[in-house]
C-alpha cells in the first residue's frame, strides 16, 4: 500500500537554478500556463466563431520567504546579470516539513524579473520578508 503524503501541512518550495540552490521559500504564486486563443470568423457562418489555439503564455512566478542566510544567494544570482545573462534552467520542488518531495516543476529559460526586500517600519513589527519574481519560457519534461 502506498503511503499517503499530507500536502496541506507545512509545505515549502525549494528553488534551484542551474544546479545552484537558492533555498526554501514559504509561498509560491503564479505557477501556470495559458493557451492564447485567436478568434476567427468564417464567412457565411453566422452561428459561431472559431477559437484557435495560437501559443502558450507562461505567468511569472513569485516566491516569498523570511529573510535569512539564503538571501545572499538570490542577491548574487541577480547581481550576476550586470555582466550579461543567458536564460537558465530551474526547478521548484514542493517539500513537506520532513523533506518529502510532493511535486516538482522544471523550468526552462528562467530569468529573474524583480527582487523586493523587506519594508522596515518600526511602527509595525513583523517578520522581514523578501520576494523574488522570475519569468520562464516553459516547463521541462
Amino acid at each position: 500500500m502506498l503511503a499517503e503524503v499530507e500536502t496541506a501541512v507545512s509545505v515549502r518550495y525549494v528553488v534551484e537554478i542551474d544546479k545552484v540552490e537558492l533555498g526554501a521559500f514559504s509561498t509560491c504564486e503564479g505557477l501556470g500556463v495559458e493557451v492564447v486563443m485567436e478568434a476567427r470568423e468564417e464567412g457565411g457562418n453566422n452561428t459561431s466563431v472559431w477559437q484557435l489555439p495560437t501559443r502558450l503564455k507562461y505567468t511569472n512566478i513569485k516566491l516569498t520567504r523570511p529573510l535569512g542566510k539564503d538571501t545572499e544567494k538570490v542577491a548574487k544570482w541577480i547581481a550576476g546579470m550586470a555582466s550579461g545573462y543567458e536564460p537558465q534552467t530551474g526547478t521548484i520542488r514542493a517539500m513537506t516539513a520532513d523533506g518529502t518531495a510532493i511535486a516538482a516543476w522544471g523550468l526552462i529559460g528562467v530569468v529573474p524579473v524583480r527582487w523586493t526586500g523587506p519594508s522596515m517600519n518600526p511602527d509595525q513589527p513583523k517578520v522581514l520578508t523578501e520576494t523574488i519574481e522570475i519569468a520562464h519560457h516553459g516547463f521541462s519534461s
